[in-house]
Order: C-alpha cells, then structure tokens, then sequence
C-alpha cells in the first residue's frame, strides 16, 4: 500500500511535467520560442534546450524571432506564429518590451493558445507562468561582486536596455546593495538599444574624451556589451577598471580567464527552453481552466506563477570548470 501511493505520488508531482506516463501527440502539434537576438550565444543556448526537450517528448519545436534587438519585430514575429494555418499548441515568449507584447500575449491566450514567458516577463499580461531568472538576486549577486572589487567606493557606469522588464528588475538589484554603500556612485546609465556596437562606440568615446578616468567600474546587465567594454579597454592599453558582466558570452568567459572581466552572472536559458517547453506541453494537453483566469491570485493555482531556473557567479575561481561543464552538455 505504501508503494502504491509513493507512486501515485510521484505521478501527481510529475504530471505537469511530463504528463506521468505520457500524454499522446498529435503529429500536428508544434510549440514555439519567440524572442530577438536569437543568434547571440544566449538565444542559442535557450534553442537547445528547446529542442532537447522538444525530442524527448516526441514534438515539434522551433525558435523564431529578430537577429537584432527589435521589439517590433518581435511583435511581427508573434503575430506570424498565430496567423499559422495550423494553430501553435503553445508559445513560449521573451518580451522585449513587455507594453508591445502584452497584446500579443493576451490575444493567443484568448485563442486558447497557452502562453508562458521565459527570461524577460510580461507579468500584466495573460500568460501563464514565467520561468527564469531571479532577476532582482542576480543584480545583487552582481552588486556584491562589484562592492568587493570596488573596495566600497567609486563611479560606476550601467550598460542596459531599460525597455526590458528583466534588466529593471537587475538595477533594481545592484541599487539594493548600493544603497549600503554610498562610496559607490552610478554616474551614467547607458541603453545601448541591443547593439553591441553602441556599448563599444559609447566606451571608445569616453576614452578619447578622458571622461574615462573618473570611471572606476562597468555593469553590464544583459549579454552582450561588457566584451565590447573589455575590448575598448584592452586596444587602449587601459588597466584598473572593475567590469562586472551578465551572462556567460564565450568573449565574456575569455575576458575573465584573462583577468580583465571580474566576473559574470550566469543565467541558464538551456534550462528556460528545456523546463519552459516541458510546461507548454502540459498546460496544451491538461490547461487550467478558464485559461484567461489571473492564476496568480487565486491560493488554489494549479499553475505556478514564477519558476526560478536559477543563476550563479562565474569568476577566475571557476570559469574553467564552468567551461569544461558546459561544453560537455552540449556534445
């Protein structure tokens, strides 16, 4: 008897996961990632695990979207998906701007097309969970970083996309832990509109301006510009600058084995397609119902309203293993 209900258990556990014993697929059925700049190494991370997942339960998959940081074209790229002759069985969203793609998100979810965000959130929106990163932790995590490399004082300029939900949340964090630490100043915050090149020119001018030597440190918030920061400063022979990154860029990996990146917050996108697909597919085959209800506050949700993938500091004590991880995952 005890066995039994173990084992009834785990199937009730295990049922928004994998349907505990296999729900059957149409062959029709097929789920999509929409999200821009999905050539960055991030994006491709996150598509890998979208297509594992997708393999080992036995659907069709695909990551779609803009090569640039384009919300509009996100936007386009969402509107397409639901204009497919044969309807998506769910999607999987990364909103570049949260107030674009609210209407998106609500107009499939009233189509009865699950929707569930991963990375960067649409909370006043419909959909139906969000699965990521503690976005508010990982700023602390990258602030205390900062704090410790700073040796409590100095002037800080941020490298952001304030339109995205995710990296608010991430100031939001670095401002928490600042606010014990008046000796440390953001002095310049810079949207640098997805385009490494604007994080490259912007660094470059403050080095041909002299601006550059009040600077003591660099934030990044999102994945792309601290390279380019590092870049900057290593063509110009510049020494003494704390950079602080986001994400794991293989140049951000490089700059931190050569000592000119402090370190990085690491987020998981594999496990985001991977757990984000896994979800679409029980809420396609078992949807809570009414599937507009605003789960969030109802005490009884069959679904949950944040799933935290997790994240981590990468430094020069464990970039190698990182790496040597990582690169065994994905063979």
């Amino acid at each position: 008897m005890r066995k039994t209900i173990l084992i009834g258990l785990s199937c009730t556990v295990l049922l928004w996961l994998v349907g505990c014993g296999g729900s059957p697929h149409a062959t029709t059925e097929k789920f999509y990632l929409v999200a821009t700049n999905i050539k960055i190494p991030y994006w491709q991370n996150a598509n890998t695990g979208l297509l594992r997942s997708a393999a080992q339960l036995g659907v069709k998959a695909e990551m779609v979207g803009t090569d640039t940081f384009d919300p509009k074209g996100e936007h386009d790229s969402f509107r397409h998906v639901l204009a497919e002759k044969i309807k998506p069985a769910g999607i999987l969203i990364s909103a570049a701007d949260s107030n674009v793609m609210q209407p998106d998100i609500d107009a499939a979810i009233a189509q009865g097309i699950p929707v569930i965000t991963v990375d960067s959130d649409a909370p006043a929106s419909k959909r139906i969970t969000f699965i990521g990163t503690d976005n508010s932790k990982a700023g602390q995590m990258g602030a205390q970083l900062a704090v410790k490399q700073l040796q409590g004082k100095g002037n800080v300029v941020v490298y952001t996309m304030p339109a995205q939900a995710n990296l608010k949340d991430r100031l939001h964090g670095y401002r928490e832990v600042l606010e014990s630490h008046p000796g440390i100043k953001i002095v310049d915050i810079v949207d640098i509109k997805g385009d490494a090149r604007i994080a490259f020119d912007h660094t470059q001018e403050m080095v041909d301006k002299k601006t550059i030597n009040a600077i003591d440190g660099f934030i990044c918030l999102e994945a792309i510009a601290c390279p380019e920061i590092a870049d900057v400063l290593d063509r110009n022979k510049i020494s003494g600058k704390v950079i602080v990154a986001m994400d794991t860029d293989p140049r951000t990996l490089d700059a931190i084995k050569k000592d000119r990146i402090a370190g990085t917050i690491a987020q998981k996108p594999f496990t985001m397609g991977f757990v984000g697909l896994i979800a679409l597919d029980n809420n396609f085959h078992h949807p809570p119902s009414p599937l507009d209800k605003p789960w969030a506050q109802d005490p009884q949700s069959p679904v949950a309203t944040f799933i935290d993938t997790g994240e981590m500091l990468v430094d020069k004590s464990n970039v190698d293993a990182f790496i040597s991880e990582t690169s065994q995952k994905t063979q």
